[in-house]
């Protein structure tokens, strides 16, 4: 008994020993985790890595996820999941301001409008984006908010939809921009085009879908809505005087025709009646004579009422 006592004693106290650093160590990893809880309309990309390891991708957590614990060193990198808008306008708080573009005659318009778009979060194609574009602008998001996302959308979508109006406003005089519903209706259709086109050679892939996009299958297109060009006020205010002499020409022809026609039927009158009973007739059919029947063989004495 008193052999094994001072062994057992030193079992005890080796375990002890090991165990309490274990237990530090333990208690430093645990307290070097973190969790992630996704919402509704966000994505996370996880990616592991600490001071003395590579960092390297690891997954992605989709939205509505539960509690997920990330090792020590590794970082969540949260991007929006559902449609997001591209608002240039003069709203406060739009992404940019009202785009401008030269006609085909060479007038400078405004245009104003909203493009509607979902980020692509198929998991690959979020993880390019990210090391791509997303890590050089800071465009994820940080506790509900970032400060990249706006100067992302106004070089990768705003440079492109500039591009795309500009080129298709070379097509088509400012005049039909401004007031011609079926010129307007061509012009938006080739932006439309023009804006798929170029938005994707500027992010090189198809890193913004259809509004209706939902993380699989088919990206889609972005849905452009779109004001009528703004010309110059001067121009809305020449062509608001040009308008109103049309119609002043107009109603001025309207009337010299009515003269035309009424001296037509003075001329049919004096051939029928002679120049005193045109006159006459005339006067009578604006009430200016009294027109008195007298039967047949009546005595009748009429005084002309004094002037």
């Amino acid at each position: 008994m008193s052999a094994k006592g001072p062994v057992g004693g030193r079992r005890r106290l080796w375990t002890y020993l090991i165990a309490v650093p274990l237990l530090v160590v333990c208690g430093l990893i645990l307290s070097g985790c973190s969790r992630v809880s996704t919402q509704p309309d966000e994505m996370v990309l996880h990616y592991a890595g600490g001071l003395f390891e590579p960092i390297k991708f690891e997954r992605c957590i989709n939205p509505s996820s539960g509690a997920t614990l990330l090792g020590p060193g590794d970082t969540p990198y949260s991007y929006p999941f559902g449609q997001r808008t591209f608002d240039f306008s003069d709203a406060k708080d739009a992404e940019s301001k009202p785009l401008s573009v030269v006609s085909k005659d060479n007038v400078e318009m405004t245009v104003s409008g909203v493009a509607t778009f979902t980020l692509n979060t198929d998991c690959k194609t979020l993880q390019r984006f990210h090391e791509k574009i997303g890590l050089k602008f800071r465009a994820y998001y940080e506790d509900g908010e970032s400060e990249g996302w706006k100067r992302m959308l106004n070089l990768y979508m705003r440079v492109p939809l500039d591009r795309a109006m500009d080129a298709a406003s070379q097509e088509f005089e400012w005049r039909g921009l401004f007031n011609d519903p079926k010129v307007k209706q061509a012009w938006e259709a080739r932006v439309g085009v023009l804006a798929r086109q170029f938005i994707e050679e500027t992010g090189g892939a198809d890193y913004f879908c259809n509004p209706n996009y939902t993380g699989s299958g088919g990206c889609g297109d972005i849905s452009l809505t779109i004001q009528k060009p703004e010309p110059p006020e001067a121009l809305v205010n020449a062509l608001a005087d040009e308008q109103a002499a049309k119609t002043e020409n107009i109603a001025q022809a309207q009337r010299n025709a009515k003269v035309r026609t009424e001296l037509e039927s003075i001329k049919d009158l004096v051939k029928v009646l002679g120049p005193q009973g045109a006159v006459l007739w005339q006067a009578i059919q604006k009430g200016q004579v009294s027109v008195v029947p007298i039967p047949q063989g009546s005595n009748l004495n009429i005084n002309p009422s004094a002037r």
